[in-house]
């Protein structure tokens, strides 16, 4: 079978200074069908002669636009490509990243896109680390919690655009959230554990900038896909934009000579803040990263019509967890119960048919706390998912 063509979109408004870095990451590409366009907004430094060398393997369009998703929607409306993806000019995608996502949306044919592993670098590329948040796809964090996705990885098929719209031109900082989560809602994601982009940080980068507006968009996001006027994602946002600008204004009024204290007093806040911040994303789902599930376990799946499938294991701990009993509480859809036997089990049940997203909550009769940790432990969780994607 030939590999689908693969467009790549490049927003770009005056950024020469990174933007060849840009192109040549995405021409390097080990990929034998690529169609690569940039959106300029009219910029009027080096950009377009740079852009220039690289004619005869790129479409370069320059003229005004309303800004980064309108200048993205407009090169995804010119894509030929089946699997489109946007790179945007400060950013970098690394060898073998159009490779690996076209190959998971072939592995994974009911998948909306699919998006990876990935690097932070500074202003001159360097690796500063791993973009800390990315995990398998989960839905119910996803929309309730954290933007856990990086976009620098992500690949869409592009007829999913056509179900749900392109970007939001509304939005500015959240616009890629945005658009994953109405993907999200009727197709599941595919997680490829490589690493495929990087996100270059710096002081004028939008991604840091933006303050309490930030916030208020991303909260209106969260609000827009879920249920809950204030999810946990609310206050683990507000705690981080409210940390970073009460330490701008304790360093900007602190008197002379009291520098010293002023340091002290932000480096309390800091970890203040990003212990609350830690613990909310580390509970407010009830699902730990080592695959522990406490015994309130909130989770959701894309729109589906098969049979839902939970399989985890239960672990003899003291004998405390004997007799566990599981309900599985369908939001608009009844209860579901089962005995959960020590060792593996596997359970399944039919839901009532909806298009859209089914959202439960798992409700475990027992539960132990090891002194270790102590966390509140049920079961351990392997996957819950729709039979027809196992």
């Amino acid at each position: 079978m030939s590999a689908p063509l693969v467009t790549i979109v490049t927003p770009s408004y005056n950024q020469g200074r990174f933007i060849r870095a840009t192109i040549e990451t995405v021409l390097a590409q080990d990929y034998p069908h690529l169609e690569y366009i940039i959106m300029d907004g009219g910029s009027t430094d080096a950009t377009p002669a740079i852009a220039a060398e690289y004619a005869s393997r790129l479409s370069f369009f320059s003229e005004k636009d309303r800004g980064q998703s309108h200048a993205i929607n407009k090169g995804f409306q010119r894509a030929k490509g089946e699997i489109v993806a946007w790179l945007n000019s400060d950013d970098l995608f690394l060898p073998g990243s159009v490779r690996r996502g076209s190959h998971a949306l072939a592995r994974h044919t009911r998948a909306g896109a699919a998006y990876g592993e990935g690097y932070l670098i500074d202003r001159e590329g360097k690796i500063t680390g791993r973009f800390p948040a990315t995990e398998p796809f989960n839905l119910w964090k996803l929309i309730y919690l954290s933007d856990y996705i990086l976009q620098q990885t992500v690949y869409f098929r592009r007829r999913v655009f056509d179900q749900v719209g392109f970007l939001d031109e509304s939005l500015h900082w959240g616009m890629d959230w945005d658009v994953l989560v109405r993907i999200a809602r009727r197709f599941p994601l595919a997680y490829v554990p490589e690493f495929m982009g990087c996100l270059r940080e710096y002081d004028e980068a939008k991604t840091f900038s933006g303050g309490a507006r930030r916030l208020r968009e991303l909260a209106r996001i969260m609000r827009r896909h879920g249920r809950l006027r204030y999810p946990p994602g609310y206050f683990t946002y507000g705690l981080d934009t409210w940390e970073r600008i009460l330490r701008n204004w304790m360093e900007r009024l602190t008197p002379p000579g009291l520098g010293w204290a002023s340091k002290k007093a932000q480096f309390a806040v800091t970890v203040i803040a990003h212990r609350v911040i830690s613990r909310i994303l580390r509970e407010a789902q009830g699902l730990y990263a080592d695959g522990w599930a406490g015994p309130r376990l909130r989770y959701m799946l894309p729109a589906g019509s098969s049979d839902v499938v939970i399989a985890g294991a239960l672990e003899r701990l003291g004998g405390t967890l004997d007799g566990q009993v599981m309900r599985v509480h369908v939001r608009g859809g009844g209860v579901h119960e089962f005995s959960i036997p020590f060792g593996n089990f596997e359970f399944s049940f039919k839901p009532a048919p909806t298009s859209e997203p089914l959202e439960m909550e798992i409700i475990s009769s027992r539960w132990v706390v090891p002194a270790a940790d102590g966390r509140r432990l049920a079961f351990r969780l392997k996957h819950i998912s729709w039979s027809e994607d196992l």
